[in-house]
Parts: C-alpha cells; sequence; structure tokens
C-alpha cells in the first residue's frame, strides 16, 4: 500500500487531465517532470501522477469516459535555464511549441515558455524572477 502526503490549505488540491493516449501522454510529462528534477509519483494501467497532476485515460473509471481540454495550466521554475530545458525536453517528447521561452509582459522578471500537449493543453513553464524576501514567496507588482 502507498502513502502519499496531503497538504491542507493549498488553492488547488490535483488537476486531472483525461486523455486519449495514455502513452504519448506519459513520454511527454515524465520529459517535463524531468526537467523540472521531479519523479512520476505513481502509475497504473490506466493513469499515471505526479504531485498534484494526475493523468487518465479516457477508458478510467475517473474519466466518466471523455477527455477534458484543451486547458491552459503553468508548472513553476527554479530558474532561467529550467524554462529553456523543461521546453526542449518538451518539443523532444512529442510536444509541440506554443511559445519559444522569453520574457512575457505580465509583469517584470515573468520568463516563460509554452507548449502544446499530446491532447493539445497549452502547457507553461515559468520562471517569474528571483525571489527578493525569501525562497517560499516572491512579491509581484502588476
Amino acid at each position: 500500500m502507498e502513502t502519499n502526503k496531503l497538504y491542507r490549505g493549498r488553492l488547488i488540491d490535483h488537476l486531472q487531465l483525461v486523455v486519449g493516449d495514455l502513452a504519448a501522454s506519459k513520454r511527454f510529462y515524465s520529459a517535463c517532470l524531468a526537467a523540472l528534477e521531479l519523479p512520476l509519483g505513481g502509475e497504473g494501467e490506466d493513469f499515471f501522477w505526479a504531485d498534484e497532476l494526475f493523468v487518465s485515460h479516457v477508458s478510467s473509471k475517473a474519466a466518466a469516459g471523455r477527455p477534458t481540454g484543451p486547458t491552459h495550466f503553468a508548472f513553476q521554475a527554479k530558474d532561467r535555464a529550467t524554462v529553456e530545458r523543461f521546453h526542449a525536453e518538451a518539443i523532444r517528447a512529442g510536444g509541440k511549441d506554443n511559445g519559444a521561452p522569453g520574457e512575457r509582459p505580465y509583469h517584470p522578471g515573468y520568463y516563460a515558455a509554452f507548449v502544446l500537449d499530446p491532447d493539445g493543453n497549452n502547457v507553461e513553464i515559468v520562471f517569474h524572477g528571483p525571489a527578493k524576501k525569501s525562497a517560499e514567496a516572491i512579491e509581484i507588482t502588476f
């Protein structure tokens, strides 16, 4: 039996993506997670997960028989190099470029890239710039 940690107080408990080709999604997300230095948390015949991301095949009991999306979500990067590595690895693993690494106008220091996953979800990787007060939070001005 597997034991998992539950973190209370987070805004998002989990994000579920229901996909048509689980093997293609697993290749894609495994590469993305590796670029973030994160492993898969676990997997079964019709699903896999890592942290709050849960990906299941359309035939899974959890899927209700239909795919999700397309949707947009973003992973956080620890630095610009991680954004660039993530983008390159995601494309190598079957993703489609949807915005090369670069500064974005959302706030000063916002450095991001976008890739479409095998099901057309817009996956972003973002570095918000160096923290000014602590490693836990940064202050941004919009």
